[in-house]
């Protein structure tokens, strides 16, 4: 009987299920057998906890299989996954992108190659972006441009997991693009773990405006979107691109993290409350349809009531409409996990919900404002689309999977738009 293909299992970031396609692509070519692999995600306590959660669960569904541990959490904790009975091998972030390790992984890898196989990912120069061209539904492609990243935020231990910024070469982004548009997508979104670090590491040091002009004075994409940014570093490019550029689609995810300037100095980000308002501000006037997401941390060491409320006040002065809130969550090896001042697990939580709460608000003043309005919506599954601005949009009538269907917003319903 032949055997089984490998079974994936994916957690976390964009990037992460990127990879995986990847991993999938390499582990077919060496003709790994049956074997699962685990795609970690090590961005807060919580999802390695269910990390190892999954890990003894897929373990139980699957007691013969070969069962491989890999991604962020198995780059920045080796011996926590490596101490488990369930798992059989341990791979590291840039181990798991060579096709070299998986070549090795013939059916009788176990006792025949070294168990953990993690190097120290700062070594790494660069990324693994030509791999593949990009991953998603029929309308839908995602394209990595970026791994890593050189600022050292004291709450994050993505860096250790990712190491620093590498850059996927411009030209090779376009040709893939390119590929992607012939085969039919609409639309692509740029991915990395900080894209607007793009290109510092490149000959002449590009940035990402000068990259998606690029993209769009090269390509016929008819969409194309940028996954998340880091505001303060948004160069003059990616503004005129922003204004000039109707095929870049109006929604921008923002790495925020706070409103008040004292907690974002312990967190050592790059920019103040300000400096976040003046660019939404200028972002808006170049084009008046632009939304926002971001990312807003509750409850990190040391916030008082008055702090946390400077965060809540930006979600209206930001104007901001999808917010992915966390709750802080100490991590061992991170600057931040060594103050002594921790928030209480109840109030973070509390301060969590109250986010989502101000989020929920923004969402239900962004669907009643589009009510009669004209959109143009990719259609993510015959009955469900999505706008440029990424609001989700839902139909009673079937539409062509995959292509872009202008409509007139009727109404709303649960979070959602009804065309």
């Amino acid at each position: 009987m032949a055997p089984q293909p490998p079974k994936f299992a994916t957690l976390g970031c964009r990037l992460n299920a990127y990879e995986t396609e990847a991993m999938k692509a390499m582990a077919a070519e060496a003709g790994l057998g049956d074997a699962v692999i685990v795609n970690t995600c090590a961005v807060t306590a919580e999802a390695v906890r269910k990390a190892r959660q999954d890990i003894r669960r897929l373990r139980r569904e699957n007691p013969e299989a070969r069962l491989i541990v890999t991604g962020c959490a198995a780059q920045t904790e080796p011996e926590t996954f490596s101490a488990m009975s369930e798992v059989d091998m341990v791979i590291g972030n840039s181990e798991k992108m060579q096709p070299e390790t998986w070549a090795k992984l013939g059916p009788d890898f176990i006792g025949q190659t070294e168990r953990v196989q993690v190097d120290d990912i700062m070594s790494v120069q660069e990324t693994a972006g030509h791999l593949i061209d990009g991953f998603g539904t029929r309308s839908r492609a995602y394209v990595q441009v970026q791994n890593g990243c050189d600022h050292r935020c004291t709450f994050c231990i993505i860096p250790y997991g990712r190491g620093n910024s590498r850059s996927v070469p411009a030209g090779v982004v376009v040709d893939q693009i390119k590929r992607l548009v012939q085969q039919g997508y609409n639309e692509v979104v740029l991915t990395g773990v900080d894209l607007t670090s793009w290109g510092a590491d490149l000959p002449a040091a590009p940035r990402l405006g000068d990259l998606v002009m690029r993209i769009l004075r090269l390509t016929d994409v008819p969409r194309l979107r940028i996954s998340s940014i880091d505001s303060i570093e948004a160069d003059e490019a990616l503004m005129q691109a922003i204004a000039t550029e109707p095929r870049l689609m109006p929604h921008l995810h923002l790495s925020l993290q706070a409103g008040d300037d004292m907690i974002l100095k312990r967190m050592k980000r790059r920019h103040l409350r300000d400096d976040a308002i003046r660019f939404c501000e200028d972002a808006r006037k170049l084009r008046p349809e632009m939304t926002f997401g971001a990312d807003i941390i509750a409850g990190f060491p040391t916030e008082t009531e008055e702090m946390f409320v400077n965060s809540l006040k930006l979600v209206e002065d930001c104007d901001l409409t999808w917010l992915h809130v966390f709750p802080y969550s100490k991590r061992e090896g991170t600057p931040a996990a060594k103050i002594p001042t921790q928030v209480n697990g109840k109030v973070i939580k509390d301060r969590a919900a109250r986010l989502r709460a101000a989020g929920d608000a923004q969402v239900a003043r962004h669907l009643a404002a589009q009510q009669g309005r004209d959109h143009r919506v990719l259609m993510e599954s015959p009955r469900m689309g999505r706008t440029e601005q990424f609001t989700e949009v839902h139909f009673s009538a079937d539409q062509p999977e995959g292509q872009v269907v202008p409509v007139t917003i009727i109404g709303q319903e649960g979070g959602h738009l009804i065309a």
